[in-house]
């Protein structure tokens, strides 16, 4: 009985969630590889220097920038490889790239990529919804999402089979070449795309719950052993400290950074307002998707003093566990091989919602037929 309503509620939560689940999926999919496809489409901005040219420092850079129109940079990234350029960036809406001997701005490409995956990540979280819509659809995809869950939990224990015979789990965990009709085939499918892709779903549903609730962002945190902390809380009242009389240039900033790190691969200058007291800088030794590789020194601006130096591991296990869910939603917090394996899983779930859609379209049709033959075979009263 239990393992018939588990069934029931498995086939329900699958019509329910299923458009929107393969909606998910297919850009998922879509998305596996996007940042590398970033990159290569800022393939025009890497150049090899000229003889004797020597890079400029980030006073320059920084200087360089604001005489391009209406942009007022807010953060400089440098790139370790010597080809790169220096990336300026007003907030999260301008990005300017800047020849790192030069300081010259390159003529924006046409961006084409960074468009169209815009749009799927669009799809992927709210239907490519705008304004107040975008709420409801997050409601929708938040909710299909959960449904997706205990689909890939529920399927875990369905996938079981009541008899462990040998042959019976093959034929769950391996293609059955010798599928007789499309219903055996769909039932062989859904097993074996679900059996091999049920892990790193459970992952990837999981953190994609943490960015839909704020309950399941605070039990991030709570699993953790620590309380979660309150968007908006009040800061400090204490007065505020006056702004240095000098400053340092931000060159000599960036090369304390370098100290901290013989592996870094970019690090990002905040560049502090007027008023600030101190900058961040952060280091990054992976390829922008891996927290574990991205560490954190603030330094006070009129001498240069360390106020704090935060690597991954100095953070918080709340702090550090919520970092992590961000990015293995992706699989990007394990390489390119991570982003593989959720791409893999993505497109396993595209052929499950497909075989479990028929599965359940061809129940209904079996039921629908007993239903009018015996309607038919009914004798009508005298």
């Amino acid at each position: 009985m239990f393992r018939k309503t588990i069934f029931w509620l498995h086939l329900t939560c699958g019509v329910s969630a299923g458009v929107v689940v393969l909606m998910m999926s297919v850009t998922g999919v879509v998305l596996t590889y996007e940042r590398q496809a970033q990159v290569w489409e800022d393939r025009s901005y890497y150049t090899e220097p000229e003889a004797g040219q020597q890079v400029m420092t980030a006073d320059q850079l920084i200087a360089a920038s604001r005489s391009l129109e209406e942009f007022e940079p807010t953060s400089l990234i440098l790139s370790s490889d010597p080809t790169a350029p220096a990336v300026l960036r007003q907030g999260r809406s301008q990005t300017q790239y800047l020849n790192p001997y030069s300081g010259q701005a390159y003529e924006p490409h046409s961006d084409a990529w960074s468009a169209f995956f815009s749009s799927v990540r669009g799809w992927h979280r709210w239907f490519n919804m705008t304004g107040d819509n975008r709420s409801s659809a997050r409601v929708v995809t938040g909710a299909a999402n959960l449904m997706f869950l205990f689909l890939v939990l529920s399927g875990i224990y369905l996938w079981l089979p009541k008899i462990y015979a040998r042959a019976t789990l093959r034929a769950r965990v391996w293609f059955n070449a010798s599928n007789s009709d499309a219903n055996t085939r769909d039932f062989n499918w859904h097993h074996v795309f679900g059996f091999w892709a049920a892990i790193p779903l459970v992952v990837i549903i999981s953190t994609a719950t943490v960015f839909n609730y704020s309950w399941a962002n605070n039990l991030v945190y709570q699993l953790a052993g620590e309380e979660p902390p309150v968007r908006g809380a009040p800061t400090s009242t204490e007065p505020p400290v006056p702004a240095p009389v000098s400053r340092l240039p931000y060159s000599d900033l960036v090369d304390t950074a370098k100290t901290y790190s013989e592996d870094w691969r970019t690090i990002t200058l905040n560049i502090p307002s007027t008023a600030a007291n101190s900058a961040n800088l952060t280091l990054d030794e992976g390829d922008g998707g891996q927290p574990q590789k991205r560490h954190v020194l603030t330094l006070d601006v009129s001498d240069g003093a360390v106020i704090s130096w935060a690597p991954f591991t100095s953070q918080t296990p709340g702090a550090q566990a919520r970092r992590w869910v961000r990015f293995l939603h992706t699989g990007e917090a394990l390489g390119l091989t991570g982003q593989t394996i959720a791409g893999i899983a993505s497109f396993a779930t595209i052929f499950m919602v497909w075989t479990g859609l028929a599965l359940a379209l061809r129940r209904f049709l079996r039921w629908f037929a007993k239903k009018n033959r015996s309607k038919e075979g009914e004798v009508p009263a005298t």
